[in-house]
This record gives structure tokens, C-alpha cells and sequence, in this order.
């Protein structure tokens, strides 16, 4: 029987970044917050259509663009629906796409605040010695990976730095500096557990 306890990690950002836009209403740059709900125009056979953000000190309205001046023809019939009926799912990910948002406007506020979801993949071994974290990222965070993992796993992120100067703790694919950075969808993180006098501690707050 294998040792390693594997664990399936989904992170979903808590907070969606913001934008920060040049308010004319507070004659400043201003952070502007995703309100949930799309505006849709059509022009014949054309659609429009935007994300509403608004300003979070004066409530001025700012639109992030999602459909432009496409054929009526060329959209999924259930994607214009979810647009016309502000579709909970669309909005969050539109307003979690930070790559999106900085290509439009280059200046976003981001928050790294994330909530993890961990499941237990299979049984856990009777003498687990190694864990395996499988990542899966519902949108993109701004949260560093040593962060997670150390607030995670109940250890400190320089425990985490030593571990992995020893290769005791292996992220795949291998990033430079991985632990320094945010996470990504795919990431698998190694980590060797023998000899560690708090290994059970450590099992148990990863979820085993």
C-alpha cells in the first residue's frame, strides 16, 4: 500500500480584483467594484455587451466590455441568455479575470484572500510519510504559494523554505522561486514527511 496520502486542493479567490479607474465623479483614481449585473444592447444583428462596475466611493458606473459588435448568429443561444438574465456563474468569472481587466485598464487591485476546499483522494494510508497536494484553481489568486500552504498545514513559511532547500518538498511542474509566486490550476506539491515530529499534526490539518 502506497504511503502518500493524496489531496485534491480547490482555491476560489474570495475577493474579485478591482479595477482603478479616473473617476470624473470623485476627480480621482478610484477602485471600481464588479456589480453582478450586465448591460446588453442590440443593434440589428448586432450585440453588445459590458459588465457594470461601479465606483466604490461614488457609485459611478463604469463598463468592462464582454461582447463587441458581434453577429446575433455567432452567440450560444445560452450564453445571451445568461448575459440578459445577469448569470451569477458568467459575472463572477468575467469579474475574476484579472488578465482580462488588465489588458482594458493596466492598474487592478488585487486581494489574496482565497477559500480552499481539500478532499481526501482514496484512503489515508496507516503510516503516511509524504503528502501530495493536487491544486485546482477556480480563477486565478493573488495569494503566494508558501502562504497558503504554511496557514494550510499549520507550519511556518520559512519551515516550508527549509524543506524545500532539502527537497523534502518537490512542486511540479518545476517553477523557480514556486513558493514565492501564486498557485496554478495543475500544480502538485511533494512533500516528504519522515522524521518530522509533528507529522501527524501536519496530516491532520492538511485534512487527513
Amino acid at each position: 500500500m502506497s504511503s502518500i496520502l493524496l489531496i485534491r486542493c480547490a482555491i476560489a479567490p474570495k475577493t474579485a480584483p478591482r479595477p482603478l479607474i479616473n473617476c470624473n465623479r470623485c476627480n480621482g483614481l478610484k477602485a471600481y467594484h464588479s456589480s453582478g449585473k450586465f448591460r446588453v444592447n442590440a443593434n440589428a444583428k448586432r450585440i453588445d455587451a459590458w459588465l457594470i462596475y461601479r465606483c466604490v466611493g461614488c457609485d459611478n458606473s463604469w463598463n468592462f466590455g464582454i461582447l463587441e459588435r458581434c453577429n446575433r448568429r455567432d452567440i450560444e443561444p445560452a450564453l445571451l441568455q445568461a448575459l440578459e438574465s445577469n448569470d451569477p456563474a458568467l459575472a463572477r468569472r468575467h469579474a475574476f479575470d484579472v488578465a482580462a481587466l488588465r489588458s482594458r485598464i493596466g492598474r487592478v487591485e488585487e486581494f489574496p484572500e482565497a477559500a480552499i476546499h481539500k478532499e481526501v483522494l482514496g484512503d489515508r494510508p496507516e503510516n503516511t510519510t509524504a503528502l501530495e497536494l493536487q491544486l485546482g484553481l477556480e480563477t486565478p489568486t493573488a495569494l503566494r504559494l508558501d502562504r497558503l500552504l504554511a496557514s494550510e498545514l499549520g507550519i511556518s513559511r520559512s519551515r516550508l523554505q527549509a524543506w524545500e532547500e532539502k527537497r523534502l518538498l518537490v512542486v511540479g511542474p518545476d517553477r523557480a522561486k514556486a513558493l514565492r509566486k501564486p498557485p496554478r490550476a495543475g500544480m502538485v506539491i511533494r512533500i516528504e514527511l519522515v522524521g518530522e515530529p509533528d507529522r501527524e499534526a501536519i496530516i491532520s490539518a492538511a485534512g487527513g
